[in-house]
């Protein structure tokens, strides 16, 4: 199998990338359109890892930064990818990402219900903090 490529997403990945996601990734979010993408990487322009063998994307990791916290979010490996490392290099390269930015502690997203997640989450060293539950709005003028 051919090298693993880690790198930055550009605004010219954001539409594959969101074509990945519809088969790669569990669930949606308001946030997973184009527009969306582009305000994430005018904030944080290298917050949209990818990874890619041989040229075809494998893996995808947000791992936002805001000064604070250490965001992690949308980890989605292809199913053809899965149990190859895609994901631990990710979070490899987003640790690395934000000890370099001054980041202390990665706090990622992850589906209640997705039990593979879970799996990969843990063996990468995430635990759930069960003190915390996840409060949202949704904004006025959002969809």
């Amino acid at each position: 199998m051919s090298e693993l490529h880690l790198r930055a997403a550009t605004g010219a990945d954001l539409d594959a990338v969101l074509r990945f996601w519809r088969t790669a990734a569990e669930g949606t979010s308001i946030s997973d359109d184009r527009e969306g993408l582009e305000r994430l990487l005018a904030r944080d322009p290298g917050a949209l890892l990818l990874a890619e063998r041989a040229g075809v994307l494998a893996g995808t990791l947000i791992a936002g930064f805001d000064g604070w916290r250490c965001h992690l979010y949308r980890l989605a490996v292809a199913p053809a990818h899965r149990r190859r490392g895609v994901a631990t290099a990710l979070l490899a390269a987003a640790e690395e990402r934000f000890v370099s930015l001054g980041g202390r502690r990665g706090d990622a997203m992850v589906l209640s219900g997705n039990e593979r997640a879970h799996h990969a989450w843990r063996a990468a060293g995430y635990a759930p903090e069960p003190q915390w539950d996840r409060w949202v709005k949704p904004l006025r003028g959002s969809r």
